[in-house]
């Protein structure tokens, strides 16, 4: 066991041989983690940001369209609407919403979405529950 000493501003030195075997290099990235009664550091390796891509000027009022019509189902997506196809497009183009995930930005998908926040609502379907204890207690009400 190495012991390592809490330094000014919470700062701890890594033993020079856990640093090497890891392949440690200053400025690497570490995750934290408390388990228990213990600290757990976890090398990370982040991912460089793509490039920005250049929207051209018909792209950057699509944008400006996106951006409303995402802040407003974010906020309240029982009234509003989802994203055409060119609002996804650029959407995804600027890295505003996730390639993978821009199906459901869609208006289609968001009649859904709709819906089913609407039987939420109304008490037809719950809400996930925390607890085993209540999903059985909404069961039996």
């Amino acid at each position: 066991m190495r012991a390592v000493k809490i330094a000014k501003r919470h700062q701890i030195t890594i033993p020079k041989e856990i640093f090497d075997n890891l392949h440690l290099r200053e400025g690497d990235m570490l995750e934290a983690q408390l388990e228990g009664e213990k600290i757990v550091l976890i090398p990370k390796t982040l991912v460089n940001k793509a490039p920005v891509q250049k929207l051209t000027p018909h792209d950057q009022k699509i944008l400006v369209t996106a951006k409303g019509k995402i802040a407003k189902i974010n906020k309240d997506i029982i009234h509003s609407r989802g994203l055409n196809t060119d609002e996804i497009r650029v959407a995804v183009k600027a890295g505003l919403i996730d390639h993978e995930q821009a199906y459901w930005w869609d208006e289609d998908w968001q009649k859904g979405e709709r819906e089913a926040e609407k039987d939420i609502a109304a008490g037809r379907v719950s809400r996930p529950h925390d607890t085993i204890e209540d999903a059985l207690k909404n069961l039996r009400s």
